[in-house]
């Protein structure tokens, strides 16, 4: 019953929905003819909601079709420290659905970047790829389009930190890319390209134009005006 009930809420709740846009292999030019859509984005429930005392969960997620909402103060948090998924869709080229503070928030996503990137997406990277090493050690299989993401995730992370912005077209890696992802790649020649943009991911942060934090009191800022807009919806 409490699953049920979870599930009705959640439902209720997607009305709320400030911001839509697809991620993954289809904004990212890597989609083949059998690639899912994946939606992201975040939702801006109204103040009635938000300071009841049941309060509004973190996210929300429709399993069926591959979506998926923070709540927006959970969202904004998550972009600070540099999530790569939340990155993503900030930087998303197919954004399905804006509402107004949802494009302030993408006017000001610059302010929200910092060089954590160099440690969430890193790190995070080296940490899988052990695991990954000792999957295939113990002999079970390896899930390849993981392997490919980790890979296009290092890719994004070195133009975001040379850059300033992060950039989801990874067209020009994608037959390289797909053949990892099928598992037609020999695991030494993964393993050495990743260690080299590991090396070019380094040298990314020493010289990125970031800042070492991002921008809190604007964040801060944005959120407050968010929440005085929900102040009187219904």
């Amino acid at each position: 019953m409490a699953s049920r009930d979870r599930r009705e809420r959640e439902e209720q709740l997607y009305r709320y929905v400030a911001y839509r846009c697809v991620i993954g292999c289809s904004a990212d030019g890597l989609a083949t003819d059998g690639s899912d859509t994946d939606r992201r984005g975040f939702y801006l429930p109204p103040a009635r909601l938000q300071w009841s005392l049941r309060g509004v969960p973190d996210a929300i997620e429709r399993l069926p079709t591959r979506e998926f909402y923070w709540e927006l103060e959970t969202f904004i948090r998550l972009a600070l420290e540099a999530n790569p998924t939340v990155l993503e869709c900030l930087y998303s080229p197919r954004v399905e659905y804006a509402t107004p503070i949802a494009e302030e928030l993408l006017a000001e996503r610059q302010r929200l970047l910092s060089r954590e990137v160099a440690r969430t997406h890193n790190a995070y990277v080296a940490a899988e790829f052990r695991k990954l090493e000792r999957v295939r050690r113990g002999g079970r299989n390896v899930r390849w389009r993981s392997v490919m993401q980790l890979i296009r995730m290092l890719l994004g992370g070195i133009h975001l930190l040379r850059e300033g912005a992060r950039s989801l077209d990874v067209s020009e890696h994608r037959d390289r890319l797909l053949a990892i992802g099928a598992g037609e790649t020999p695991w030494a020649e993964i393993d050495s390209w990743r260690r080299r943009l590991h090396d070019e991911f380094r040298q990314a942060a020493e010289g990125s134009p970031l800042p070492e934090r991002p921008d809190y009191a604007a964040a801060d800022a944005l959120l407050i005006r968010a929440r005085r807009a929900m102040v009187d919806v219904k």
